[in-house]
Parts: structure tokens; sequence; C-alpha cells
């Protein structure tokens, strides 16, 4: 039976431990721990400064997506991952202070989306922002518009209306990180997930397809794309930095046998490295044309969100701990890495409703992600997630 070696409790909205005299750090973990038997805290969009209150304002009335085009099966998938029904400005409702400040609150999992822009530009005059100039809203937030117009992949979370990033490109995301490292060389392995987005969000108008607008033309998400992501993570941080799918196979037939057999590396193997994980919106193994030239990937920088069973699979996207915790106990105990939420759309902020959370540390999963992790939401009420213990930055768990 699986448990969780710290015993917590909720309290007015934030997970403390029964019995916690100070706050530490993982150096009080053994170097010989597997780094798949310790859990962190992690975030959601880590890099999103927020949409601004004009365009939340509008975005329920203006906007409607589009799902005629998503199988039975991937909305299924959907549905699990978004079970609450918020409003589109609602689930937006959240921000992240800087990718520094994060990590220096103990926050150990960080979570970029990537959008390909293979000539620069393509992202930097979003539309919305001219539809509201037009109805003389002229306060809006500005941006690195600079940055954006360089080539090379951009982090933000929706084209034209949810544009705010503290580091509007994949290379400035990982500078941050990498500058945040060797200030704490200690550090244990910072878990980095990368959102491949390979299928543009299908915007129209809502009850007027007349008007809709001309948005942004998205480029595809290409193996060029995908590339790019492996060399920038070697040019920016290292490969010596970089905990690899080829560093847990070792000698192992393929990566699965070796994550079964629990080849991950010790936390004392691990200190001051980076580790990947590359997922989509699409689904489990939506980006499987990371594979393409990098079989059971051979080669490559990241691992990627997979059905076990599968040689390559390692890393397991279960965001629903409430009704999958049975399932991510188990995936946990064979030996996979998987990462799941202690709040989904700022729902659980709304109602101030640890319930997610407390199921999210209790299945073991090794990342729980939030989007308040500190203090103060649009909602005004007292959630906060905070990793249960001594260690603010992680914990043992074992089963």
């Amino acid at each position: 039976m699986f448990k969780i070696l710290n015993k917590y409790i909720p309290i007015c909205g934030v997970i403390f431990l029964a019995s916690t005299p100070h706050i530490a750090n993982a150096n009080m973990i053994p170097d010989n721990t597997p780094i798949n038997k310790i859990q962190v805290i992690g975030t959601h969009n880590s890099y999103n400064l927020g949409v601004d209150p004009h365009i939340r304002k509008v975005i329920d009335d203006f906007f409607a997506s589009s799902k005629e085009k998503i199988s039975k099966e991937k909305l299924e998938e959907f549905e699990l991952a978004h079970p609450n029904h918020l409003s589109p400005s609602e689930t937006l409702s959240y921000s992240h202070p800087s990718i520094k400040k994060q990590l220096d609150m103990g926050v150990r999992s960080l979570e970029i989306d990537a959008n390909a822009d293979p000539e620069g530009g393509a992202y930097a005059d979003p539309i919305l922002y001219k539809i509201l100039k037009e109805r003389g809203v002229n306060r809006l937030p500005s941006f690195d518009v600079s940055a954006l117009k360089q080539p090379g992949i951009k982090i933000l979370h929706i084209p034209d209306v949810d544009i705010h990033s503290s580091c509007p490109t994949l290379r400035i995301c990982l500078t941050q990180m990498k500058n945040w490292s060797e200030s704490h060389p200690r550090h244990i392995p910072i878990f980095v997930m990368i959102e491949a987005k390979v299928q543009p969000l299908n915007l129209k108008l809502s009850g007027n397809p007349d008007k809709t607008p001309n948005f942004s033309k998205i480029p595809p998400f290409t193996d060029e794309t995908y590339n790019e992501i492996d060399q920038t993570i070697v040019d920016v941080l290292g490969r010596n930095k970089v905990i690899t799918p080829d560093d847990v196979r070792g000698s192992y037939p393929n990566l699965e046998d070796a994550v079964l057999a629990g080849n991950w590396p010790t936390l004392g193997q691990a200190r001051g490295k980076f580790i990947f994980f590359l997922t989509t919106a699409t689904g489990r193994d939506g980006a499987s044309a990371y594979l393409n030239g990098h079989l059971g990937l051979k080669g490559r920088m990241a691992f990627m969100d997979s059905e076990p069973g599968k040689p390559y699979a390692a890393f397991v996207l279960e965001d629903n701990a409430l009704s999958r915790g049975d399932i991510i106990r188990n995936d946990v105990k064979k030996g996979y890495i998987v990462r799941t939420r202690a709040d989904i759309d700022t729902y659980e902020a709304k109602k101030n409703d640890l319930t997610r959370a407390k199921a999210a540390f209790d299945s073991g999963a090794q990342i729980v992600s939030t989007d308040y992790e500190a203090a103060g939401n649009a909602y005004h009420t007292p959630y906060v997630v905070k990793l249960p213990g001594k260690n603010k930055d992680a914990r043992i768990v074992s089963h």
C-alpha cells in the first residue's frame, strides 16, 4: 500500500505538516535517494503573468472554443483533465511571479508552453489588442515585442489572447533557470515540462461567425521545431546539466525496461541538473513526432508523456488525482514519474477547496502542480498549496 512519509492536515486553505518546527530544504534528503522517490511542488504555465482585466472582461462573450474536430476519445481525455467547466475568463484568472522567485520559494517543477516561430514575429501583433484599442481601451499592459519578433520558439499560452510571459522565448526561460541553478549548485533536479503547442487553439466569434477577426497565422510544429527544443536546451544549459532518456536507459534494452527496474539516477547524481518532459494538449503520446529519427527517444533531451507499456514510457501525465488516484499510485509504484495537479482551471482557489491537493499529495505523484504557490488570488480566498513536510522543495515518498 502506498504511503507518504509525512502526515499533513489542511488548515485555513493551506496544507501544513502536523508538526513542522522550521522550513528547510532538500539537503536533508539522503543523496542515495532515487529521484523517482521524491515529491516536489510545481507550477502550471510557470511563465504566465496573467491576462489583463480588459481581456478577461470580453473573452466570455467574444470567443468560443471550437471542439468539432476533436475525436470522442480526445474529448474524454480533455474532460478528465478539465472537469469543472468554468468560464474561459475564470480559467485564465491566475498569474505567477518570475521564474527566479518561484525557485527561491521552493518550486522545483516548471511548465512552459512552446510555440513554433521559425521566422519570428508570428505572435508580436495580437489581434485582441487591436480590437480592444478600436473600442477605446488604450491602457493595455506592454509586452516584449522585440523578443517576439526574433526567430525562435516562443513561450506563451494562447496567441492573440493570453500572451504575457516573464520569459517570452525558450532561450530566455532556460537562461533564467540556468542563472538560478548556478547560484544554487546543490539544488535537487528541476523538473521542466515543455508543452508543445502542436495544435493551435481554434477560436471563433461566439454567435457572430461572419465577423470573425483574422487571427494570427500560427506556424506549424514540425520535426525542426522539436530539434530546436533539444538544441536550445544543449546550447543554454549544456548536455552535462540534463538527465536524458539515454542516461536512464543505460544498458537496458529500452527506456521502459530501465524505468521498471528503477534505473533513475540518485539525488546525489542529479543535484544541480534538469530533467525535461515533453507534453501536448492533444493527449498521451501527442508528441510522438518527437520520436522521428530517434527511436525509443535515443539521443533526445526530453522524456515524453507516454502510455505505460510503450518501450519509451517513463513519464506519465495524470492531472486528475481525484478520479485517477489509484492509477497514479500504481504507476508510481512501478517506477514511472507522474505529474498531477493540486488545482485545475482555478476552481479550487475559487472554492478554497484543498480536496484535490490532498488527493494529489496522497497519490505519491512526484510532481504536484499548482497555480497558487503563493498567497493572493483573483477570488480573494486564502487558498495556497505548499509542500507538506519540513523541506520547502522536496520530500521523500515510498511504497
